[in-house]
């Protein structure tokens, strides 16, 4: 095993470190509550008053809500969906390296200034923002455990150089 093996393994588990810690803190217990009470909160005014609401919408705002009710809902989908990959490592159910795979991991999103139709009910508005908002603040936290242990820890140059020449020199 050379240098650079080393420092790999150590960033992985450096890594795993950090998802576990975070899977174990108080910041993930209010996350994962305010993110699974935000999905049962939305899902019951779309069941709900929200569909009182879209029956009133001219056409062209009742298509603009039900776009923007899909995109809600996808976005909450994503997040509970990323929060319970949390819950996972935390319960030992799922290892950091695991919960590391692509599949697993949060896509940046489209911002978009501002909903899609001014007709749209305020109630659906205010779920978008702060599905936005709690959106932002897991893929946030998302790059943190997953990318920033990796960034944070450059390539030394004179190993680099050294292995390099190490190479060069065996053959």
């Amino acid at each position: 095993m050379n240098l650079s093996d080393t420092q790999s393994t150590g960033s992985k588990a450096d890594r795993g470190r950090k998802v576990q810690d975070f899977a174990r803190s108080e910041l993930f217990d209010r996350t994962f509550r305010e993110g699974m009470e935000l999905v049962e909160e939305t899902a019951a005014y779309l069941d709900g008053e929200g569909r009182r609401d879209s029956k009133m919408l001219s056409r062209a705002a009742a298509l603009a809500y039900a776009a923007e009710s899909m995109k809600l809902t996808t976005r909450l989908m994503q997040i509970a969906s990323w929060l319970l990959v949390q819950r996972a490592v935390r319960e030992d159910d799922m290892t950091p390296d695991a919960a590391c795979e692509p599949r697993y991991r949060l896509n940046d999103r489209k911002i978009e200034s501002e909903p899609s139709h001014a007709e749209l009910p305020i109630a659906l508005v205010e779920y978008l923002v702060r599905s936005e908002k709690l959106f932002d603040r897991a893929l946030y936290l998302d790059r943190r455990m997953y990318l920033d242990v990796q960034e944070e820890q450059p390539q030394n140059p004179v190993l680099s150089q050294h292995g390099m020449l190490e190479a060069a020199f065996k053959g």
